[in-house]
């Protein structure tokens, strides 16, 4: 409890801030932009505040969903679409969890490990410290949070242990609306 107070209350809210102070120098039909749409298309941006958008707005656009993929009933095995898909993309739940425990553990550094629908095929990856699935055109089923700030109160640096525990609070119903999309 107390690692994810602090997670939400002061890293994620540092995101919001952040991404606050660099959006308030947007000008332009980039200003009406959803987060999604600004993300995607980076470039766009004026130099001085990309950085900044990338970093915090993928940092807050990562965290909402990573909030909402958990549930204190959550865990168990999937369930509907989401038993259905990962068993016909990946042969099994187990071989699922391994694919998508090597991206978490190998991520080297900061980031996230996701399972993300990529043209309409599941496919597990992970991304560097707060780029988002939809930065290279993915849309994000979900995604675990994989930086130090997640789990360093409970976990120190097990990882692994971490990654495992995950399983137990994951909503598969969620998990089951982003998969119908």
């Amino acid at each position: 409890a107390q690692t994810m107070t602090i997670h939400h209350d002061r890293h994620h809210q540092a995101y919001v801030t952040n991404l606050n102070t660099a959006l308030a120098k947007v000008t332009g039909a980039s200003a009406s932009a959803s987060l999604d749409q600004l993300l995607q298309s980076l470039d766009s941006l004026p130099e001085a505040v990309r950085t900044a958008v990338r970093n915090n707005g993928g940092g807050h656009a990562n965290h909402m969903q990573f909030w909402t993929l958990m549930s204190p009933k959550g865990g168990g095995a999937p369930t509907g679409m989401a038993a259905d898909s990962i068993r016909s993309t990946f042969g099994s739940v187990e071989t699922f969890k391994e694919q998508f425990a090597a991206a978490a553990t190998s991520r080297f550094g900061s980031g996230w490990a996701w399972l993300s629908d990529d043209r309409g095929k599941l496919v597990i990856h992970s991304t560097p410290n707060q780029d988002t699935p939809s930065m290279d055109g993915k849309r994000a089923i979900f995604g675990l949070d994989v930086w130090e700030h997640a789990y360093y109160l409970k976990y120190q640096n097990r990882r692994a242990d971490y990654i495992g525990a995950f399983w137990n609070v994951i909503d598969w119903a969620e998990v089951n609306r982003r998969l119908k999309g």
